[in-house]
């Protein structure tokens, strides 16, 4: 099975990048399966159901979301109602929505998808290596699941690739979003998952993590706040991952960053 997996969207530039570049990947890769973080789509913080349905039109089969993931009030009632749309799945039962799903993809094929937040530097959440450790266990690799797929949303690249390791052999793909930058360390783990601290983000990269540069280096520089952050919209780029599993299995065979458009330059993955 082939997957790609987009970061974080960031605004109308992110917007933007997944529609003009994501129909496009689609038919020159022939994913099985597609699926991205949307929790930045809306003005840089959270996913309005405009906007989500526009991600699912541009070709996604399920959108993942973060800790911004009800910035955005609508948001209650769209994942109350549609399954293709997850919320971090360690946030309180109270919470509306599920943070874990098992799909069908494109070749028939079960993919289990598991959205989970970090804890370090980050504001605080119940235990992710648990709740992610039982979503796997009631739905296992190479039993209920062809594939698992594990959007881990955190601060720092050190809890990422420790997810990575706790998952080991028991999911196809962990992959890290939130920094909004891309990691160079994609690799398949002696137990055959598929590890990328973060996939970066579909956004402008003429910017600082998505938000137009001025603010933010006012900020660092003078410790002051003079206007509020606002998404740079110049320079779309779509980063992601995309792996290929065995399907007997379900682990990762091989795993290749992707980044299309703009600044970020262009890393198309390469297959036999």
């Amino acid at each position: 099975m082939r997957i790609l997996f987009l970061g974080d969207v960031m605004g109308r530039s992110g917007r933007r990048a997944v529609t003009d570049h994501l129909p496009d990947l689609k038919r020159r890769y022939q994913f099985d399966f597609v699926i991205i973080n949307g929790e930045n789509a809306s003005h840089g913080r959270g996913l309005t159901e405009k906007h989500f349905e526009c991600l699912l039109e541009a070709g996604a089969d399920m959108v993942t979301l973060g800790d911004h993931a009800f910035d955005q009030r609508e948001t209650l009632g769209v994942i109350a109602r549609d399954n293709r749309l997850l919320r971090p799945i360690n946030m309180s039962d109270a919470a509306p929505g599920r943070g874990a799903m098992l799909y069908e993809a494109q070749n028939g094929q079960r993919v289990l998808v598991v959205n989970a937040l970090g804890r370090v530097f980050m504001n605080p959440i119940d235990d992710p290596f648990y709740a992610v450790e039982k979503a796997i266990a009631d739905c296992p690799l190479g039993d209920v699941a062809d594939a698992v797929i594990v959007d881990f949303h955190a601060e720092a690249t050190s809890e990422m690739q420790a997810m990575g390791q706790f998952l080991d052999g028991r999911a196809s793909l962990v992959v890290g979003t939130h920094t909004h930058i891309p990691t160079a360390d994609h690799r398949v783990l002696k137990g055959g998952t598929g590890l990328m601290s973060d996939a970066g983000m579909c956004g402008d990269y003429d910017s600082v993590i998505g938000m137009d540069a001025e603010e933010p280096v006012n900020r660092f520089v003078t410790g002051m706040t003079r206007e509020r952050f606002t998404p740079a919209d110049v320079d779309p780029s779509v980063c992601g991952v995309v792996i290929e599993t065995d399907n007997r299995t379900g682990l990762c065979t091989s795993i290749q960053p992707l980044r299309v458009g703009g600044s970020i330059g262009q890393a198309l993955p390469e297959f036999d």
